[in-house]
């Protein structure tokens, strides 16, 4: 079976997606995603112009040799370009193995490891009534764990909060990136109020989880974890910036709160240090960001050796066919934590027409053949491209800061 085609498609259903869609010469069709929030066109040139002259002719079957003719042949390796094409290629490849099989992915992957896919759902407020509400929004929802982000008084907008009603988006439609202002201190003295009061409405049995985006030095994170520590989290993402990773053994040391790092992560190597001296609990990639299945499914194998879990990067910005993707991993293999969920909108799933179901706080990838996602190229044309871009940060001298 001979790779025959590869399209490279770029819609905007309310926001922005790139999609590879590999055609083989017996007619099957895979589906793989390379959206990349704020540089979509960049990982659409990458394909377009440099992996899919490559492909056509190539064996559909042979995805391990495929993986590692496109991340070593390049010789310039590793990236968030890069690595989301590959991964785009990986899942459509993927995608049709298990078409051709005649069965889900995860039933190529090994089968499945539970019933359902636990999965948590996003909470935020500008103030604690509104977060409360929200909270009870997400319970209503079916939603058993949940995350929460809260405003901060002095900051007009920060990471995770939604206006009143409207759904979460932080990439704007604007010719350059909304500028945020900053104030850690304020941050560190609000937080643990902020828990203690959820915690007072809702009891200890609902897992909590929040995420500091990256925002403090490993010495405010390690404050900070502790700090939170009588409100019992499931975890605390990406307390620091991890790229130095050895800036997790000062926060392990002074805190017991799980830690969870990883969504901008590319490979396996970013996390080597992390798993290996377990500084961290939870592995955050998302499967369109790192590699594809192939490569997720080793960085697991390897998370596992040392009772480290996973939590896969679910938000708006992944497409359905990403999602749909790490759902299947989720189900087949046996150090699963947690799944994120972000429900995409009405104009995305009438595009990517999806066969995972979310019932009663847990996620399912269904048992149709391959990912169970297909693209409605009809629908895809009606929704063009349009520039959004993450949001910046600046603390209030005008010193740029990590958003």
């Amino acid at each position: 079976m001979r790779i025959a085609g590869a399209d490279v498609i770029v819609t905007s259903p309310g926001r922005n997606f790139v999609t590879l869609e590999i055609t083989t010469d017996d007619g099957l069709v895979g589906y793989g995603d390379a959206t990349l929030n704020g540089r979509e066109l960049a990982a659409a040139s990458y394909l377009r112009d440099h992996v899919v002259p490559l492909l056509i002719g190539r064996d559909a079957h042979k995805i391990e040799d495929t993986w590692q003719y496109l991340y070593r042949g390049a010789y310039w390796r590793r990236g968030p370009v890069t690595m989301a094409a590959i991964a785009a290629v990986d899942v459509a490849l993927w995608d049709i193995k298990a078409k051709a099989a005649g069965m889900p992915l995860y039933q190529l992957l090994g089968g499945a490891s539970r019933t359902g896919i636990r999965a948590y759902g996003h909470a935020s407020g500008r103030d604690l009534p509104e977060l409360l509400d929200s909270v009870r929004a997400r319970q209503a929802e079916g939603f058993r764990s949940i995350r929460v982000q809260s405003g901060v008084p002095g900051l007009e907008t920060i990471y995770g909060i939604s206006a009143r009603g409207k759904d979460y988006e932080p990439a704007g439609r604007h010719p350059l990136p909304n500028e945020e202002t900053w104030d850690t201190r304020a941050y560190l003295r609000h937080l643990p109020t902020v828990f203690e009061a959820v915690r007072n409405e809702f009891g200890p049995e609902l897992p909590l989880l929040h995420d500091c985006h990256h925002r403090l030095t490993p010495i405010q994170a390690a404050k900070l974890g502790k700090a939170l520590e009588p409100y019992d989290l499931f975890w605390l993402e990406d307390c620091t910036p991890a790229e130095n990773q050895e800036a997790l053994r000062l926060v392990r040391e002074h805190t017991t709160t799980p830690l969870a790092i990883g969504e901008v992560f590319n490979t396996a190597f970013d996390y080597q240090t992390l798993i290996r001296e377990q500084l961290i609990d939870y592995v955050r990639s998302a499967v369109t960001h790192t590699g594809g299945v192939t490569a997720m499914r080793k960085l697991f194998d390897y998370a596992g050796l040392y009772q480290v879990k996973t939590g896969i990067h679910g938000p708006t910005d992944i497409s359905p066919v990403g999602m749909a993707a790490g759902l299947h991993l989720d189900l087949a293999i046996h150090n699963f934590g947690i799944q994120e969920f972000m429900p995409h909108s009405a104009e995305t799933y009438e595009v990517f027409r999806r066969s995972y179901t979310f019932e009663d706080g847990y996620l399912h990838p269904g048992e149709t053949p391959g990912i169970g996602v297909e693209l409605d190229k009809k629908a895809a044309e009606k929704f063009e491209y349009e520039p959004a871009y993450l949001p910046v940060n600046r603390l209030r001298d005008g010193t740029l800061h990590d958003w």
